[in-house]
């Protein structure tokens, strides 16, 4: 004679099975995230030899010229020191001039040079990345609860806060 189920433990049972199939659906929706993101960094670096972050770097400076470390920090939304790292590259590279303000010798000011305005020519957009622009249409209930959603995950995960301070194209 078949063994019955008690209907909590079948109700208990399908829940967790739905759970898996919903948990697997949201793992291939990050996959798909990570991998268009990731697919427009390649992209951007095999069409102008420079890394996406530095190219959105390069943008940032050349819309606000004698921008200094710290607001590009801020316009990026990262750490200082990963900008400074940034900059030291666009620096070396020819890109991006420095200079020491006059009044702050410490402070300094950033202009694009000419090699920085051609590489951004020829760079595909957008600058920033293509989650940044998707992130900025959707309506803002919907990143509300996206928000506090992602919020609970990272704490599911443990995640280190200062991760979010570098850019995807750097992952």
């Amino acid at each position: 004679m078949p063994r019955r189920t008690a209907p909590s433990s079948a109700k208990s049972h399908d829940a967790h099975d739905t759970n898996d199939v919903i948990a697997a659906h949201v793992l291939r929706q990050f996959r798909q995230i990570f991998n268009t993101v990731k697919s427009h960094f390649q992209r951007v670096e095999a069409s102008v030899g420079l890394g996406g972050a530095q190219v959105w770097a390069l943008s940032v400076i050349a819309e606000s010229p004698d921008i200094g470390v710290s607001r590009l920090a801020r316009a990026m939304t990262i750490h200082q020191s990963t900008a400074s790292n940034l900059v030291k590259t666009l620096v070396e590279r020819g890109l991006v001039s420095v200079t020491r303000d006059a009044d702050d010798r410490r402070a300094v000011m950033l202009r694009l040079l000419p090699a920085g305005a051609r590489l951004l020519e020829r760079s595909p957009g957008p600058f920033a990345g293509v989650l940044p622009g998707a992130l900025a249409a959707l309506d803002p209930k919907t990143l509300a609860r996206m928000e506090a959603d992602l919020k609970l995950l990272l704490r599911e995960l443990h995640a280190d806060s200062r991760s979010a301070g570098i850019p995807l194209s750097g992952l």
